[in-house]
């Protein structure tokens, strides 16, 4: 049952990323001025980050219940690890980045973001085969 539930909440974070991913911002960018985009974004990504770390924390909670330590584990920690360091490090150096103007170190910290989020969503893949 327990195990179940983890695959549930494997799967709604997946489902969260895909539907920021290919729904919430693209229609915020061609939606909104530049200027409320960036106000927009900047309310609703911490609120992303946040609520997909919470979730993946409970998934690695149960697998330390369940003393499941292995590939799936590790992947859950790294996904784990990259809401944290997204949330926590990158946005708010691509904040600063975009704030003064930087454009070069404000693409290069975006790209990263959104590789993070693309690997972020292969190990969830990977955690429902």
């Amino acid at each position: 049952m327990i195990e179940q539930i983890s695959i549930y909440l494997i799967a709604m974070i997946l489902g969260i990323m895909l539907f920021f991913s290919f729904v919430i911002a693209p229609v915020v960018f061609t939606t909104l001025d530049e200027d409320n985009a960036r106000k927009f974004i900047r309310r609703i990504f911490p609120f992303y980050y946040n609520v997909n770390l919470g979730i993946s924390l409970i998934v690695l909670i149960i697998f330390l219940i369940l003393s499941k330590i292995g590939l799936d584990f590790y992947l859950i920690l790294a996904i784990t690890l990259l809401f944290a360091t997204s949330n926590y490090l990158l946005m708010p150096m691509i904040n600063k980045y975009r704030d003064e103007k930087q454009d070069k170190k404000f693409k290069y910290s975006h790209f990263i973001s959104v590789v993070i989020n693309f690997i972020q969503m292969i190990f969830l893949v990977v955690l429902l085969i």
